[in-house]
């Protein structure tokens, strides 16, 4: 069994608004220059989008959520309901820019060959989302709980965590030189707690199950997290790792 995940733009904003806020690194690394032409892979509610047109660049955003594709259209942004993984662009694009997003997207090397194809000669693909080991306890706990259910989670997960050598492999046999890439903890305070999080970001490990026992099992997730990820003042803090680079084609 296989599910997809959905987004509530909602949901988003209240749950997930760090994802756009720690997004500046990124930004910062890629060096968009006013008049150049930019691909946001997986560009969500379009925040970074909009950032990216703010500072001069002609920018696309790509997402398949059409409700995420539909708030980023209400900043004002060109925002386009289209698969990561089968993105339908040839040589239009100076830079590639992508947050927290390409971990969500399978098969990765169909994901790399987009890229590629969209680019133009020289063209940089940088972008930052979930390293080896990203939230590893989040997913043993959902994991657990769902075999106590007599339920196999691995079809179900939706996550792509390479580490620094699998992915530095993947970019330079599809043409890229990679310039950078890290792979570094960075654990997250979450802005409410991680029954809102499992909400925002568990759907596919929800799918099984009854919509009658989704809450109960968001519960009992939550319950076996709250030693390993919630502070004595009640702050929960996700395991997140994080993958950062830039890599310029040259093929």
């Amino acid at each position: 069994m296989t599910a997809s995940q959905t987004w509530n733009p909602a949901d988003y904003a209240r749950h997930a608004r760090f994802v756009a806020e720690l997004g500046a690194p990124v930004l910062t690394l890629l060096e968009p220059r006013p008049g150049e032409r930019v691909l946001d892979l997986g560009c969500g509610d379009g925040v970074l989008t909009k950032a990216l047109a703010d500072l001069g660049c002609e920018v696309v955003g790509v997402d398949d959520s059409a409700e995420q594709v539909e708030a980023a259209r209400r900043l004002g942004v060109d925002a386009r309901v289209m698969s990561g993984a089968s993105l339908e662009f040839d040589g239009e694009f100076d830079a590639v820019f992508s947050n927290a997003a390409v971990h969500w997207m399978k098969p990765p090397g169909a994901v790399v060959s987009g890229v590629r194809r969209a680019l133009r000669p020289s063209g940089r693909f940088v972008a930052e989302f979930g390293g080896e080991g990203c939230v590893a306890t989040i997913r043993r706990a959902l994991f657990a709980a769902l075999e106590r259910r007599g339920i196999d989670a691995a079809p179900l997960d939706p996550w792509y965590f390479p580490g620094a050598a699998e992915y530095t492999a993947l970019l330079g046999g599809s043409g890229f030189r990679v310039d950078s890439l890290e792979v570094f903890p960075r654990p997250t305070p979450l802005p409410t707690d991680v029954a809102g999080w499992l909400r925002t970001f568990g759907g596919p490990f929800l799918a099984p199950l009854a919509e009658s026992e989704r809450a109960g099992f968001i519960d009992e997730v939550a319950l076996t997290l709250r030693p390993a990820l919630c502070d004595p003042t009640g702050q929960w803090v996700a395991d997140y790792v994080r993958l950062r680079f830039m890599a310029t084609l040259t093929t």
